[in-house]
């Protein structure tokens, strides 16, 4: 799985994945006084777009981009900003689930950087579901966006303000599988 000449103790295990994200949003609940019945606006429209993340957690790093489409090159993205953080003398093995996008051909001319597939129907073995979770139930549920634009800043926000709070990415994707002891 490791290229020739990588140690164990030169990897840095991290976790890829993406979500869509559309006009017409996420309902959850919220809090209303007792006895009444809030109401919250659910837009017709149907544009999307596609929140790819990666997280380190054992740096306490995630990188993201939003895109418009989710397919290899789109993929190649990513990976590429992934593949210029990783420090000089290191290799990122970046763990992705079984979407068809994620194959070898996306990672193709990065030399510091490997691919590790999950196994199909296993969401839970990857942290990066949680971090979606978190974004659509307390950022991005039960709003309006006036376009795609808006719904673009408004995932960027959304991903800017939970990546900056230290710890928050090892708390949430330290995973006692997912180290490599020497």
């Amino acid at each position: 799985m490791l290229p020739e000449g990588v140690e164990r103790t030169q990897v840095d295990i991290g976790f890829q994945d993406e979500m869509r994200v559309g006009q017409q949003g996420t309902l959850t609940r919220l809090w209303a006084p007792r006895g009444t019945r809030p109401r919250v606006v659910r837009q017709q429209q149907s544009a999307y777009t596609y929140v790819f993340g990666a997280m380190c957690p054992a740096r306490d790093e995630a990188v993201g981009l939003v895109l418009p489409v989710a397919n290899t090159e789109a993929m190649a993205l990513p990976l590429q900003a992934i593949s210029e953080r990783v420090a000089e003398g290191r290799h990122a093995v970046v763990v992705v689930d079984g979407a068809g996008w994620h194959g070898e051909r996306a990672a193709e001319g990065r030399n510091n950087l490997s691919l590790l597939k999950l196994p199909p129907a296993s969401p839970e073995l990857n942290p990066v579901e949680l971090l979606w979770q978190h974004l659509r139930q307390r950022d991005l549920a039960n709003r309006c966006f006036k376009d795609n634009e808006d719904l673009v800043q408004a995932c960027c926000e959304a991903w800017n303000a939970f990546t900056a709070l230290p710890g928050t990415l090892q708390r949430l994707g330290t995973r006692s599988w997912a180290t490599l002891e020497p």
